[in-house]
Order: structure tokens, then sequence, then C-alpha cells
């Protein structure tokens, strides 16, 4: 899988540029989170640049991503396209704490002791953002029961709080911003495909702990 950095500049609009608004926000700027790039979000990205000691165009790219903490934003290109006809991409989560890194050979395993012939997933995203194959998009998958012969299943690792245990929106800024660029491209594989979270097929786990129908529902 081949990945590269994208821009963000004015006129653009979406949940990365919320994303970036955010950022700016916990910086100390003054901008409006609104999903949309306009010139007081532009006048933020240049002060920031300014007092970060990067180039001061506006334009949000790997070096001011990188200041903001979300540099791993990635756009994933060359992904395999999969044989199997694929109408559900579907979010999940790992159920694992917060905070707590996991590798790709870690659920492999886990699935594999559970009897499986490999991880179940197609894609994992991990905390820092990066996006990683999993088992192979031509394979049917193992992660959403009745819905899998037509699915590519997507993971973030976490899940949980590390407080009480309990069911937690544990993605950091990289996860989002990853998860963003890794459905964008399979929408591209697969402009038919509707997205999903685990939870919008079961009434038993609320994975992947946040509304992903809601939330991408502009891709």
């Amino acid at each position: 899988m081949i990945c590269n950095m994208m821009t963000y500049k004015k006129g653009d609009k979406g949940e990365m540029v919320r994303q970036i608004q955010k950022a700016l926000a916990a910086a100390g700027l003054k901008v409006m989170v609104d999903g949309v790039y306009g010139k007081i979000t532009e006048e933020a990205v240049e002060t920031f640049q300014h007092e970060k000691g990067l180039k001061v165009d506006g334009v949000v790219g790997p070096a001011t991503l990188a200041k903001l903490g979300i540099a791993v934003a990635q756009q994933c290109a060359g992904m395999k396209k999969s044989k199997r006809f694929i109408s559900e991409i579907i979010v999940h989560c790992t159920a694992t704490p917060e905070g707590k890194d996991y590798t790709v050979e870690d659920i492999r395993k886990w699935h594999k002791e559970r009897g499986w012939s490999d991880i179940g997933y197609h894609y994992v995203i991990d905390r820092k953002g990066h996006i990683l194959p999993g088992r192979d998009v031509d394979t049917i998958g193992a992660h959403c029961e009745g819905h899998n012969a037509h699915s590519i299943g997507v993971v973030y690792i976490g899940g949980v709080s590390a407080l009480n245990g309990k069911p937690k929106d544990t993605r950091t800024l990289a996860q989002k911003a990853a998860l963003i660029r890794c459905i964008t491209e399979l929408k591209s594989l697969y402009p038919q495909a509707k997205i999903y979270g685990h939870c919008n097929f079961t009434n038993s786990k609320p994975c992947p702990c946040f509304d992903a129908k809601t939330e991408y529902v502009s891709i």
C-alpha cells in the first residue's frame, strides 16, 4: 500500500477540516470548528505557521499537520480492489483499552486462537494513524456476522475506557484522519458501498463506539 500526504486549503470542507480546526483551537487560536475551511481558518493556519516557524501560506500540508499533531493523516493510494462485489464498508474497534498499542499480528493471533484462518478485518488503523493491511480483500472477512460476504472490515485500535473498562470513542486525531482517508479511498474503489458501524447490525455491541454511519455520511 502506497501512502502520501494530502493538503488542505481555503474552500475545502469535511471532517478532516474539522479535525484541523479542533487542533488549531487546542493551540489557542480563534477558529470556528464547522468543517469549512474559510477565511477565519486560513488566517488561524497562517498564525499557527508563523508561530511554529513554518512557511506561511495558509495551506495545511505535511509540515503543518505534523506540528498540529496529526502528521500521520495519510491518503492511502493504490489499495487493492477486491474481486468480490462490495456493498458495505463496516467500521469496528478492537475493544481494547485506551492508550494501549496493538499490532496487526496481535489481532491475527487473537483471531487464530478462536479458530479463524486469519485476522478478521481487512484494514487496521493503529493509534498513530497508520493504515495497515489485514486479511486480503479478495477473501471474505470475519468481522460482522451475516454481512461478511460483500463487505470490507476496517478496525481502529481502541474502543474501551482505560478508567472504567466501558465502551468509549478513544480515536486519536491521527486515527480519525486515517479513517477518513481509508474510507474515502475505499469509496472510490466501491462507489456503491454504504458505510456502517458494526453496531448498526447488532444490538449487543456498541462497536465502534461512535456513529460511523452519520459521521461518514458525506464521504
